[in-house]
């Protein structure tokens, strides 16, 4: 039988509910757990400003290191020599000057013996004071005015590399007296290195600049976007919204998630095994580096493509579906726009790492020396961490600021193109 408490329509039963007692904060035992909390989270806060103190500091040993290495490889120290022209009876036709075969027609007639010579004439023959390249200097300048071929002039060439180290203070004393000696003749200079900036590889550290790996690097970065950006998105929009939710679906997660784990040497060997060993592709091309890049960083994309559009909340989708657009238009036309600010972080931040790689690079035999920037997106090329990776390998002391100088360049590309991701998830963030 029922109870009276049961049947529908009595009162519910009344329960005795014990008061409750307020909290005595000045106890011992109340203090003594408030101190424990509050050296707890003193305690968080100092271990968390540790930790970005110590990365600050890192990075901040990291950057004076480089600057104080490698900030005269931005400087570059010049020799006034004179040369006597008539007197060397250097015989040039001068209509082969407007030309293209100016550089042969000065290289055949003895220009470089022409320089050397009027060098040893001003400094004495036991002193190096001008660099091997000199004379390419002294080229350049008679492709300018050809008239400096009928009279003395004196022209500003590079210094030697133990005079150019010499006059920043780092030289061996013989140099350092050469140095104070054409000091006092002012026919010394230190100013910057422009051609640092317009310069392609050279085996004379006071010639090189970067402008060749730079180039190099910008197309093969050019040929990466290119791929990589619209396949890796689409391939997050249909995975996302189309695809349908089952084992094969979670296999493929499972495998660009994978993708994106797999150290860089590997898409090296990939890109050796398929683009060049089957395609028959240029060796050392941007192209080629291109390619093997875009298959690196593409599962990157998919992962940001993906989780940017799962951010889209669906009553975007709903709404639009709710006014008649198709799947399509819904996609294309509501949920991309509001997704790609996070694709394209995704996407610029796996350039930057694409921009730093040199492993997979070698792989493919972007390791040459190009003293030429490459014209088309098929000729040999270099890339700028495979640049700095063969000048740290050379002997001469002179390629150790220019190795520090280019690692400078490389970081302040990589500094610039984090800022940019920064700056459009900031601009373009969308808060639901």
């Amino acid at each position: 039988m029922n109870s009276p408490a049961n049947v529908a329509g009595s009162p519910a039963v009344q329960r005795d509910v014990p008061e409750r007692v307020p909290t005595d904060w000045k106890t011992a035992t109340m203090q003594k757990r408030i101190r424990r909390r509050y050296a707890a989270e003193r305690r968080f806060r100092f271990f968390g400003l540790a930790a970005v103190s110590l990365s600050a500091g890192f990075l901040a040993f990291l950057l004076i290191t480089m600057l104080m290495s490698g900030i005269g490889g931005f400087q570059r120290t010049l020799v006034t020599l004179p040369i006597d022209f008539p007197a060397a009876g250097l015989e040039v036709d001068r209509a082969q000057l407007k030309t293209r075969g100016a550089d042969l027609a000065l290289a055949g007639a003895g220009l470089e013996n022409t320089v050397n010579g009027a060098a040893a004439a001003t400094f004495g023959e036991d002193n190096r004071v001008i660099s091997d390249s000199a004379w390419l200097t002294v080229r350049d300048a008679i492709k300018v005015d050809p008239s400096i071929l009928s009279r003395k002039v004196s022209i500003p060439v590079p210094a030697a590399p133990g005079i150019e180290e010499a006059a920043k203070a780092d030289g061996e004393p013989a140099d350092e007296a050469m140095v104070a000696k054409l000091g006092r003749t002012g026919a010394i200079s230190t100013g910057f290195n422009t051609d640092f900036f317009k310069s392609a590889d050279s085996t004379d550290p006071t010639a090189v600049g970067i402008w060749g790996a730079l180039k190099g690097s910008l197309m093969t970065m050019l040929v990466t976007l290119l791929i990589a950006f619209p396949v890796g998105t689409l391939s997050a929009l249909y995975l996302e919204e189309y695809a349908p939710r089952n084992r094969w679906t979670d296999l493929i997660e499972v495998s660009i998630n994978n993708l994106a784990a797999v150290p860089s040497i590997i898409f090296g060997l990939l890109g050796l095994a398929v683009f060049l060993g089957t395609l028959n592709l240029p060796r050392s091309a941007p192209i080629v580096g291109g390619l093997t890049l875009a298959l690196m960083i593409m599962p990157v994309i998919v992962i940001a493509g993906r989780n940017a559009i799962k951010a889209v909340p669906p009553s975007i989708r709903d709404a639009a579906l709710g006014i008649g657009a198709s799947k399509v238009q819904v996609v294309f036309h509501h949920v991309l726009p509001l997704a790609l600010p996070g694709i394209l972080t995704g996407t610029i931040i796996g350039m930057a790492r694409a921009l730093g790689e040199t492993a997979p690079l070698l792989m493919i035999g972007m390791r040459a020396f190009i003293s030429q920037p490459p014209q088309g997106f098929a000729d040999p090329a270099t890339v700028l961490p495979v640049q700095i990776f063969l000048w740290s390998d050379q002997v001469s002391r002179g390629f150790i600021e220019k190795t520090s100088a280019a690692i400078l360049v490389l970081l302040a590309f990589l500094l610039a193109m984090n800022a940019l991701a920064i700056y459009l998830r900031n601009r373009f963030e969308t808060r639901w």
